[in-house]
């Protein structure tokens, strides 16, 4: 649940979003360009794990490219209580990953399967299932998806 202060923040500002999973290089990657996709500038996205991987989920890659959706620039970034104290919503990815908990923050945490060592067709559908969650936290933040 948002708190006062965390809604009259985002009223002056884009709402921050961050997706937390320990390796930082699958499914918190693919929900973080899924919402720049979406969002635009409408809200600002982070992503970060305790224990980031080498490089983002070669998989991963290939599906959200194959959605027009580049991940070149993306790189597992190390978790840190700064992330969360910045985020209006911080979305744990059914990883285990843990986050400081900071008053007035929203707390999700999305049941989400492992791409890592899939085949695309699995990986596909993992994606697809980010992809809907997104969309309705994005609806939820205010945040018109095309459909």
């Amino acid at each position: 649940m948002t708190s006062d202060a965390s809604t009259e923040s985002m009223q002056s500002r884009p709402p921050v979003v961050l997706y937390a999973c320990v390796h930082n290089a699958g499914r918190s990657v693919a929900a973080k360009r899924l919402t720049e996709w979406y969002a635009k500038e409408s809200v600002t996205v982070l992503s970060a794990g305790s224990e980031p991987g080498r490089s983002v989920n070669p998989m991963v890659a290939a599906v959200l490219a194959s959605r027009g959706i580049d991940t070149d620039a993306e790189t597992p970034t190390r978790l840190t209580g700064e992330f969360v104290r910045d985020a209006d919503v911080v979305v744990t990815m059914g990883c285990g990953e843990t986050c400081p908990v900071f008053p007035g923050r929203r707390y999700l945490d999305w049941t989400v399967e492992d791409p890592a060592g899939q085949p695309r067709d699995v990986v596909e559908r993992i994606v697809d299932d980010i992809d809907a969650r997104v969309r309705h936290l994005l609806g939820e933040l205010g945040v018109a998806v095309p459909s």
